[in-house]
């Protein structure tokens, strides 16, 4: 199959096509470099079957060229990162929903299957986990910044199975719950790689809040291996699935987890939201995912420990180190 992946320059775009060259798929990858990088696609451009074009989903003319060209979309491109949903929302709103817009308009027009990458943010306020696919999203004011990314989530989402419903588009949403892995950036107020760097330098792990707020994990390589298999399974089709880690840890937790991996003596030091973000910064107790419906669609799978990814991250070359840049990024 030939296949469009927006925002494949990114951290889970740019394993996304290592993995589909690896199932002899060919790629065309999207990608503006906004914060995603080329050197992200080493891998891939020594392969054939690959195409790299750099350009933006709000380009409805480049969208649909590419889309004409392939017979399904992973749609993974948006603006995310807390510190450029805060400063920079209506550029948030834009790019999220008018470029979710455009891929899906093109794809519907060419019957192009598309998978679209969501995110647990849109549950918002649900204080009832595990969260399931069809309980409510709660969101805050809409002059809150801080919920401009869930609602732009939530709004593609609504996109995608309305042409569904209406156009039969062969879709599947897919919420990541705190997808980690190499080459995700900790400057977009990614937790973990923030962690390790500051663990490898001696430099404080920063800790938000009181640091008794959970999440699960999952490693970048797992969340794929569950992604392809929607992708390849024809139940999934029109349906909403969470796919994450089902162990819970305390960010505090899992801070000093990476201390004492790496056998640092960095100390944890707690920042309140206003002074870590610039404004106040209202931030989920818990945010864990129901997995029953992913199970049911393709099985029960072991996934990578905790321990094993802190390990993994620990042992990458100081180049390959998540690395301190503008923020904003595709997904």
């Amino acid at each position: 199959m030939r296949v469009l992946v927006t925002g494949g320059a990114g951290f889970i775009g740019s394993h996304l096509c290592e993995r589909l060259l690896a199932r002899a798929d060919q790629v065309v990858c999207l990608d503006d470099l906004s914060t995603g990088r080329e050197r992200n696609l080493a891998a891939c451009r020594a392969r054939s079957g690959f195409e790299f074009v750099r350009g933006s989903v709000l380009d409805e003319h480049l969208v649909h060229e590419l889309v004409r060209g392939v017979q399904g979309v992973f749609h993974l491109a948006a603006r995310v990162g807390v510190r450029l949903v805060l400063e920079r929302p209506s550029e948030t709103l834009e790019v999220n929903v008018d470029g979710t817009r455009h891929v899906l308009a093109a794809a519907a027009r060419r019957g192009a299957r598309v998978l679209f990458a969501s995110s647990s943010e849109v549950y918002g306020r649900n204080e009832h986990p595990p969260f399931a696919e069809d309980g409510p999203l709660l969101t805050g004011a809409t002059g809150d910044a801080r919920w401009s990314y869930a609602r732009s989530k939530a709004l593609g989402e609504g996109l995608a199975l309305a042409r569904a419903r209406e156009q039969r588009l062969p879709v599947v949403v897919v919420r990541f719950f705190n997808v980690v892995g190499p080459r995700q950036r900790g400057s977009h107020g990614m937790v973990l790689p923030r962690f390790v760097r500051a663990a490898r330098s001696g430099a404080p792990l920063e800790i938000y809040g009181d640091g008794r707020q959970t999440r699960c994990f999952l490693h970048v390589e797992d969340a794929l291996e569950a992604v392809l298999a929607l992708w390849d399974e024809p139940r999934a089709l029109g349906q909403v699935v969470n796919v994450g880690g089902a162990r819970e840890i305390e960010i505090g937790a899992l801070a000093e987890c990476v201390r004492l991996s790496a056998g640092s003596t960095s100390a944890l030091v707690h920042r309140p939201y206003r002074q870590a973000y610039g404004v106040e910064f209202e931030d989920f107790r818990r945010r864990v995912p129901d997995l029953a419906r992913l199970e049911a669609l393709i099985g029960r799978r072991e996934p990578r420990a905790l321990e094993a990814i802190v390990a993994e991250l620990l042992a990458l070359p100081d180049a390959a180190l998540p690395d301190a840049a503008p923020t904003g990024s595709y997904a």
